[in-house]
């Protein structure tokens, strides 16, 4: 994220001396993103940041995947779906490849351990909830709507004020808004539906580091890779992570809100690119808001019918009404999955229930990845076998009809 920020104590002058009142020398981290070729942040810790006392492994929640084969769409029931109370190690695998991995997870108040995600960014939408992600920038302020971005090798934890419901986006790359919305330095363009004052950065830095100054051999929960895949270590630090007390640069984490994206519409159905929020390696995520539809005399608001020919899609629906699709199974806190090789599109019944139709009702969070995708163990313990007869009304475990005249506007 190349949009600049500063917080806590700094020297004037990049690698140079910060001392506290004592004299004590404060020790400067680069962290930094593509071999120091990109977003970079400096960070000034009491401590220092290498020394580790212990090492053992982290057993991580059953990461199997499953393919999609024989191929079908399928329908996932999240809100069916029983996970621990740990915003970290409570996550349940629901669909992943070799790029990203979904994971959900359904908290407590208790906050999480100590986390670091050493294999790539996260991207976590909060489905309902609140509370705060405590990490080494500071302390971030989420809330339902929120996307939270917590950087490559952030140390942090979830501190649920409630419990929140958690869909969790881990990437194998960085995440970052489009760069068709950036300039080639990196500043939002007008075009963009959203723009920088719409980013919520850390705050509070002084508070953790002071509840933070005296404690030791304190343990870190890293995910990293190794040739046998991800794997989890329990590091053991002799000081603690939060002992920054100065940090600047343009790598960090941050919140945005979906209430603050701006949806683009247009006189005839509009394709899903436009309403993208994020990007990483082989995936993109989007945001299907309430909003004006088509305004075209012989306008269809609904979706035509669509071959994923290069992706498969990721449907998460996480507000409005949608009894819409009822037939269809599809309701608040459903996936669906809709793999390449498979056209799909709106129930037969939802074309001509459209027409006329001026404004959707309707949240979702759509993720499109480039590569297959496979269920994991958490998707296939909720999933709903009759989904995929619901547009021919007949099939194995089929419902018997096509949905009825449903109005919606994603898939």
């Amino acid at each position: 994220m190349a949009h600049y920020r500063a917080l806590g104590r700094l020297p004037r002058q990049r690698h140079t001396q910060l001392r506290d009142d004592d004299g004590h020398l404060f020790r400067e981290e680069l962290m930094g993103e593509e071999g120091f070729s990109s977003d970079s942040s400096l960070l000034y810790h009491r401590g220092v940041p290498s020394a580790i006392t212990d090492s053992q492994v982290w057993d991580l929640p059953d990461q199997s995947r499953t393919p999609n084969h024989p191929l079908k769409p399928r329908h996932l029931k999240l809100h069916d779906l029983e996970t621990g109370a740990c915003p970290v190690e409570g996550r349940r695998m629901v669909l992943g490849n070799n790029d990203v991995r979904i994971a959900y997870v359904v908290t407590g108040t208790d906050p999480s351990p100590l986390y670091r995600n050493a294999i790539g960014d996260e991207c976590v939408y909060v489905e309902t909830g609140s509370g705060t992600v405590e990490t080494v920038f500071g302390t971030v302020a989420y809330r339902a709507g929120d996307y939270v971005i917590v950087p490559r090798a952030t140390d942090h934890r979830w501190v649920p004020a409630e419990p929140s419901r958690l869909y969790a986006v881990e990437a194998n790359s960085h995440i970052h808004p489009p760069k068709r919305y950036l300039s080639r330095f990196g500043q939002f363009l007008e075009h963009a539906p959203y723009c920088e004052r719409d980013l919520v950065g850390p705050a509070d830095l002084d508070a953790l580091v002071e509840r933070s100054r005296d404690l030791t051999d304190v343990e870190v929960l890293v995910k990293h890779r190794t040739s046998a895949g991800i794997v989890g270590t329990r590091l053991t630090y002799a000081t603690h992570p939060f002992d920054v007390v100065g940090w600047d640069g343009c790598l960090y984490p941050y919140t945005f809100n979906i209430e603050d994206y701006m949806p683009i519409t247009g006189k005839v159905h509009q394709p899903p690119p436009v309403h993208q929020v994020f990007e990483g390696w082989n995936f993109v995520i989007c945001n299907f808001l309430p909003r004006k539809v088509d305004y075209h005399d012989l306008a269809i608001p609904v979706p035509y019918y669509h071959s994923n020919v290069d992706s498969d899609e990721v449907m998460f629906y996480v507000g409005g009404d949608y009894e819409a699709r009822k037939g269809s199974g599809i309701n608040l806190g459903s996936i669906s999955l809709h793999p390449g090789g498979h056209a799909h599109g709106p129930q037969p019944s939802a074309i001509e229930a459209s027409l006329g139709v001026d404004y959707f009702d309707e949240s979702a969070v759509m993720v499109d990845t480039f590569a297959p995708l496979e269920l994991g163990e958490g998707g296939l313990a909720v999933e709903d076998p009759a989904y995929a007869w619901t547009w021919a009304g007949r099939g194995p475990d089929a419902g018997g009809d096509d949905g009825g005249p449903a109005v919606f506007s994603n898939s």
